[in-house]
């Protein structure tokens, strides 16, 4: 208790008001796209006050965004762009009120290209322009525009397209529209601003579509700051779902330790058993709280899996303690106890931290700060249980020898227990033997009934046919599992985020980000060779089923254009090098894709390409691992790059640390179980139970619309230790039974372990159940894997390995 004081006042460093970095948080360590974006930001610099461009953005800036769809087939006509421009002019009128009583207009903190704030549409400014625009003559995706292209990629969406003109097609029908409001983003005066602006804009966009009264269109909207905030509100709805986990679990406890002979009854001893968790949570963290450990969101699911696991050892132990004789001392029934259990609880508190740890390995920080949290937790709860925990229940066995002197048996079979004492000799009206171990009703249905009916050869056949399915399905499943976690998951169901997200998967996806492709090193530009390199690498890049070949935009292609033109030698070095600054006049943007030193060289140069058809985590993954394989092929040192690439690296990096880390924590979990049971084979059978759960749980995983992502590798890391547990004393039981033959020795196991396992299992699955009620993804993944390996692990552990091991 002490010890729980002390340390718990480490919880005062809980976050309160600080933003979790989800970059830092969910995507991977030292990947290969934040190394990307290093260089990115070192050798090209941008002019986010006079000359904007998105595409040449190394980071996130800050924006609101508004997807705009149309009650009819198409919004191309003149009623329903009218009303859509009532919602930008709306929107651009919004005014913040700072502090110290000034107004920030959105005029003062948009981005600007030339003077002007960057155009939220440009289709749509240019109707705003001039209103008697031909809208039957636009096409896609390329638009040419008073001599000026337009790329309506990504800002006109559900298209359906007629004839071929040129490199694009006429524009029939445009169901979605996008506009876009880029705001000052960097360090100081000019980001707080604007960020205090967009949440302005999000308090104020309800009202903006009421006041509005929309008949034409429907709006959703989402803005850079959208999914931190959204993701930081999640957090709060959990916090009453502890309280009732908590309640649970004691009523669990109670009811199932609960027995109506009040000597032998264990209700107080199962209720401590739960606070004993419940103080392992506040050691723990506190302990980590004040070592600097960082608290993130998923550690939320922490607590919520300690009080179902931290009880199971408890139920082992009242389990033990009932099998002993009323009549010894404490001491002798503690030890025998002790020597019963120790052995048992040790290896599998041991297997389940090292679980925990080998999730340290991985690459997501998130994860690895669940694993220390949850590792140390089980440690601390293995601690309390051993010692808090034992001394209560040494405790409690003092009680039963007073309560015994108390309630003496009566001397004649007519004598009836006086009327103070009737309530206490429930459910007859004498005391049981007090010679006799108590047998929980349970524990003898798992020897008379339920042991030998799965022993049984009818029942062997069936049990193995049942497993074999659920190995067929399970491999399916695993084929099947997306990967990678999709961003609106960090949201609760009812946000505005989720139907935004909707929107655009429905509308706009047939386009994704433009990638830089940049040249890296040094390149004689002016010589034709290097020229022709460079235009091979391109044109695969174009050549790319994830690449529209007609969106590329690369200065060189149009610079050697210009010197044509101009009748200049483009193989010449210093004719071509001196024209660049007259170059980049006509086209300013070209002037940040290209790094000239003073001494007159290119250090590097960037083109871009649009990527297309990338919707799917499998898409984004392949097209990612495509391109920097081709970059890598080429003569021409290049790298490939957009901002996005550090949530796309995840889809990589996710597969390999949850196989890295199953491996790793199944060959510690074989080692330590060869260590400490001496029986190979005993050994060999747990593993087997291991491997065959994580198929189980990744297959099912798919069934159940669950995507591989960290939170679910998180969960996959705690199935090898559960499913070690169920089958580790099952398997010890068996292997240390000294009945003759195997059906014996299984029903036996069965008897001794049978109704604890159930009890643990049960008792975690409540833990985590009203996670099921949660609004967050996260929260309802941890239930559904956690439901999934519960019930998986149990299935083996008193269905499969018990049938298994009488084979052999």
């Amino acid at each position: 208790m002490v010890l729980t004081a002390v340390l718990g006042t480490g919880l005062i460093h809980l976050p309160k008001e600080e933003e979790e970095d989800l970059e830092e948080q969910y995507t991977p360590i030292g990947s290969p796209a934040k190394a990307e974006r290093r260089f990115v930001q070192g050798h090209f610099t941008a002019n986010d006050s006079n000359l904007f461009s998105i595409s040449r953005k190394s980071t996130e800036v800050n924006y609101a965004s508004i997807l705009v769809v149309s009650n009819t087939n198409s919004l191309l006509e003149q009623e329903t762009l009218s009303e859509i421009s009532e919602v930008d002019d709306a929107v651009q009128a919004l005014s913040v009120t700072q502090g110290n009583g000034t107004q920030t207009l959105y005029s003062e903190v948009c981005s600007k290209s030339q003077g002007y704030c960057v155009p939220s549409n440009p289709l749509l400014f240019a109707w705003k322009t001039n209103s008697a625009l031909n809208l039957k003559n636009i096409t896609f995706p390329i638009y040419s525009l008073a001599g000026q292209v337009v790329y309506l990629a990504n800002i006109l969406g559900g298209t359906v397209l007629g004839e071929s003109m040129g490199l694009s097609q006429l524009l029939l029908e445009a169901k979605a529209m996008r506009l876009q409001y880029y705001l000052k983003t960097g360090e100081g005066e000019d980001s707080e601003r604007s960020k205090a602006w967009l949440i302005h804009f999000l308090n104020q966009v309800g009202n903006l579509e009421k006041s509005l009264a929309l008949k034409k269109i429907q709006v959703v909207y989402f803005t850079s700051l959208s999914r931190q905030l959204e993701f930081e509100a999640t957090s709060m709805t959990v916090i009453p779902l502890f309280h009732l986990a908590y309640l649970l679990i004691i009523l669990f406890a109670i009811t199932s330790c609960y027995r109506c002979d009040c000597i032998r009854n264990k209700m107080w001893v199962a209720a401590f058993g739960v606070i004993s968790a419940a103080l392992a949570v506040v050691s723990s963290f506190g302990l980590m709280l004040y070592i600097g450990v960082p608290f993130v969101i998923i550690v939320a699911n922490s607590p919520f899996l300690i009080l179902g696991v931290g009880v199971d050892d408890m139920f082992i132990m009242i389990s033990a303690w009932q099998k002993t004789n009323l009549m010894d001392s404490v001491k002798e029934r503690m030890s025998n106890v002790y020597s019963k259990v120790a052995v048992s609880i040790t290896i599998t508190t041991l297997t389940n931290i090292l679980a925990f740890y080998t999730g340290i390995m991985t690459s997501f920080r998130s994860v690895q700060y669940f694993c220390i949290y949850t590792g140390t937790t089980l440690l601390f709860c293995y601690f309390y249980n051993i010692t808090c925990f034992g001394a209560f229940m040494a405790l409690d066995g003092k009680r039963e020898v007073v309560c015994l002197r108390w309630l003496k048996k009566p001397e004649t079979p007519d004598q009836k227990c006086s009327s103070l004492k009737k309530p206490c000799c429930l459910p007859c009206n004498s005391l049981r033997d007090k010679h006799k171990a108590d047998i929980h009703p349970m524990n003898l249905f798992f020897r008379d009934y339920f042991g030998p009916f799965l022993t049984s050869t009818e029942s062997k056949f069936f049990v193995v046919l049942i497993y074999i399915l659920y190995i067929i399905s399970s491999i399916y499943g695993c084929f099947q599992v997306q990967e990678g976690l999709d961003l609106r998951n960090l949201a609760s169901d009812d946000s505005y985020i989720t139907p935004y997200f909707n929107v655009e998967e429905e509308h706009f996806s047939s386009y994704g980000p433009r990638v830089m492709v940049i040249v890296t090193e040094a390149l004689d530009y002016w010589d034709g060779d290097a020229r022709q390199k460079l235009e091979k690498c391109l044109v695969d890049f174009e050549n790319s089923d994830y690449v529209d070949k007609n969106l590329t935009e690369f200065w060189l292609r149009e610079y050697v254009k210009y010197m044509e033109n101009h009748h200049h030698d483009v193989n010449d070095k210093i004719t071509f090098l001196k024209n660049i600054p007259n170059f980049v006049i006509g086209s300013p943007l070209f002037m940040y894709d290209i790094n000239i030193t003073s001494s007159q060289e290119i250090i590097c140069s960037r083109a871009f390409i649009q990527t297309m058809g990338v919707s799917s985590s499998t898409n984004k993954k392949l097209m990612l691992l495509q391109f920097r394989d081709m970059a890598e092929k080429c003569e021409i040192p290049l790298m490939v790059y957009n901002q996005a690439f550090i949530y796309f690296d995840q889809y990589s990096a996710i597969l390999e640390n949850t196989v890295r880390n199953v491996i790793v924590a199944s060959t510690a979990m074989f080692i330590v179980s060869l260590l400490l049971i001496p029986h190979p084979l005993c050994s060999l059978w747990v593993t087997f139970a291991i491997a065959s759960v994580i198929v189980g749980v990744t297959g099912f995983m798919a069934f159940w619309n669950v995507n591989l992502d960290s939170i679910s590798m998180i969960n996959l890391v705690i199935c090898i230790g559960f499913s070690f547990d169920f089958s580790a004393h099952i398997s010890y039981a068996f292997v240390s039974s000294s009945k003759p033959s195997v059906n014996q020795k299984t029903i036996e196991a069965l008897y001794l372990l049978g109704y604890p396992v159930l009890q643990s299992a049960i008792s975690t699955i409540i833990g985590v159940c009203v996670l099921s009620a949660a609004k967050a993804y996260i929260f309802r993944t941890f239930f559904k894997i956690m439901f999934l390996v519960m019930v998986f692990g149990v299935a083996h552990g008193l269905i499969f390995i018990p049938v298994f091991l009488t084979f052999f």
